[in-house]
């Protein structure tokens, strides 16, 4: 059994049932994390719990809006936690026709939310460019994993 992601009728994504269902758990953390809409609901064929479509647009702003929160945190945790989400995330929406780009890191590498998420070790500014770098390459393995 599988899952599908899908935009209209083209698949962007086929994944096992189990990969699809931890995917979309971490959309929901993400959702609420970022307080954004993620744009992927229940698909066309209402009452299947395994067809997703993929709203481009609202996709869009999520996706987006991930990446810039990823990029801007330097808690080593919490990346470590976020890189293979987020990787994913930026595969689908490229598939969907997203342009999504990495951004540059921001001047104040030490983390996303002063309030919050404090790492005082390592140095921030090689941190930054190592993340930056690692959801690239990361982005375009997932790329080859996943399954349309």
């Amino acid at each position: 059994m599988s899952m599908y992601f899908d935009v209209g009728d083209e698949t962007l994504w086929n994944p096992s049932n189990g990969a699809g269902r931890h995917f979309m758990r971490q959309v929901e953390v993400f959702e609420a994390e970022l307080k954004l809409p993620s744009g992927i609901g229940q698909g066309r064929y209402w009452g299947d719990p395994d067809t997703f479509e993929v709203d481009p647009a609202v996709y869009a702003v999520f996706v987006r809006g991930l990446v810039a929160w990823y990029c801007r945190t330097g808690h080593s945790v919490i990346r470590a936690l976020s890189e293979g989400f987020t990787a994913t995330a930026v595969t689908l929406a490229r598939r969907a026709g997203i342009d999504v780009e990495v951004p540059e890191p921001a001047p104040d590498h030490r983390c996303g939310d002063p309030q919050r998420d404090i790492q005082v070790s390592g140095n921030p500014r090689t941190a930054s460019h190592d993340k930056v770098e690692a959801l690239g390459i990361r982005a375009r393995e997932m790329d080859r994993w996943m399954a349309r």
